[in-house]
């Protein structure tokens, strides 16, 4: 079983559950492939809301190989998650705000959280070709531990 307090997450992976964490060496393995400085500069990047594909599967591949689990970040791309793309993010937000807990942690998972939000509804909302939603300002706000505070 998951020790969110040690930044542990559980996630299905091809109908298999994972233990998750990422460890200072996963951080660092992270901030090396991204080109990040420091831990803040990996916070930040997340933090702006857009991940690419081979950005989730670094991290879950990361998170993966921190939980334990010898497994390549090609091997990640090519496991199936439930709720397909959207499924794979929000296995990245739940890590990240495992992983950096705190207000950080929960403006982060937050952010990443509202993009598969916006995925899901996306696609069952809108009618093909209209334009995309704006709900993660809103998440971010509603993720806020100090309202009021800016």
């Amino acid at each position: 079983m998951a020790n969110r307090h040690r930044g542990e997450i559980e996630a299905c992976l091809n109908g298999k559950t994972y233990k998750l964490c990422l460890t200072l060496g996963a951080l660092a393995e992270l901030e090396g492939a991204f080109g990040d400085d420091d831990m803040l500069a990996l916070a930040e990047r997340f933090g702006s809301g857009r991940i690419s594909a081979n950005d989730a599967a670094r991290v879950i591949a990361a998170g993966l190989r921190g939980g334990g689990h010898k497994i390549a970040d090609d091997d990640v791309k090519d496991m199936r998650a439930e709720g397909g793309a959207a499924g794979f993010i929000g296995i990245v937000a739940q890590l990240l705000g495992a992983t950096f807990g705190g207000p950080a942690g929960a403006v982060v998972g937050a952010v990443v959280g509202a993009v598969a939000g916006e995925l899901i509804g996306d696609a069952r909302d809108r009618p093909a070709g209209s334009g995309a939603g704006h709900k993660r300002e809103d998440a971010v706000r509603a993720a806020d531990p100090f309202p009021g505070a800016r």
